[in-house]
């Protein structure tokens, strides 16, 4: 699919979308944005990168409409991977990014924070969690995470959730954590972030591994990043290390609100300085010329 996407007047409004059913007593769940809050419940889980819960969005992502907007490659690739499906349920949906605008959605997200950032044209969105999804079984023909199940506080949990409301795919854009010393950033300036991920995750069959236990059948389609990708991630500014030395753009990633701030300064002040003397690019020659990069990026599809 290319990333030119058909024109739109505009997202239909939720009342022109298709009903979908929800959990006894929790019809019409746009009005559950009122949900209590889930702080008793444990901020780590068992299955893969440890997971801090909605409530680290609600602290950081204030700002996070600021660098983080759709980049139309990976849109593309994510778009391409729903493949016909009409009906779309997006997990972790934060500010609406990588929302298909000419599909039925409906978003689902637990910080309030990221649900006021939502575009007034965005889907209709439900205030939730993965591991608790208020739909009925096969609700949808596909389910999305976008750089979202990482942070679940269970992600098998979450996993047997989307494949309970999807009727079709459960479509995922995240990096396989076993990779992440592919990236200069992380191996060079911020190995704290490798602490983050529990020691049979490092392997890079693990996540692959687990991912099809829980998907079952499972693709994956490696997703490399342009060096000027416009959605302000983790692996984003592998061409523009200038860009991390930002703290607006620091502030939309959620690895720095995980690190101390410690290793985050010391880590910055290393980069900073290699910047400033040129043995950043001595040690990155190949890098300024490259138009994209593996950092362990995937979109995966279950079916």
């Amino acid at each position: 699919m290319s990333a030119d996407r058909p024109e739109h007047d505009g997202r239909p409004g939720s009342a022109d979308r298709p009903e979908h059913g929800g959990r006894p007593g929790s019809a019409d769940r746009p009005e559950t944005a009122d949900r209590p809050e889930t702080g008793d419940r444990p901020e780590t889980g068992p299955f893969g990168i440890t997971g801090k819960g909605p409530g680290l969005y609600d602290q950081i992502g204030r700002t996070y409409a600021g660098t983080r907007h759709p980049d139309p490659r990976i849109a593309a690739a994510i778009w391409d991977a729903l493949g016909d499906a009409r009906t779309v349920l997006n997990v972790g949906a934060g500010a609406g990014n990588y929302e298909p605008v000419d599909r039925e959605v409906v978003a689902l997200e637990p910080s309030e924070v990221m649900i006021a950032q939502r575009p007034p044209a965005a889907a209709p969105v439900v205030r939730g969690r993965a591991e608790e999804l208020p739909f009925e079984d096969g609700s949808f023909d596909a389910v999305m995470a976008v750089l979202s199940d990482h942070h679940w506080t269970d992600r098998r949990q979450g996993f047997a959730e989307l494949l309970r409301v999807a009727r079709r795919l459960v479509v995922l854009f995240n990096a396989n954590p076993g990779e992440a010393d592919l990236f200069w950033l992380t191996t060079e300036y911020l190995p704290e972030f490798l602490e983050l991920i529990p020691a049979r995750y490092r392997r890079r069959e693990t996540w692959k591994d687990e991912l099809r236990s829980v998907l079952r059948s499972v693709d994956r389609v490696p997703v490399p990043i342009p060096h000027d990708c416009t959605d302000g991630f983790y692996g984003a500014y592998w061409r523009r290390p200038e860009a991390y030395l930002d703290p607006a753009v620091r502030a939309g990633i959620s690895v720095f609100a995980q690190l101390s701030s410690t290793a985050v300064d010391r880590a910055i002040g290393a980069l900073r300085a290699d910047l400033d003397t040129g043995r950043w690019r001595d040690r990155h020659p190949g890098l300024l010329t490259k138009d994209d990069l593996h950092l362990g990026y995937y979109v995966v599809v279950g079916k």
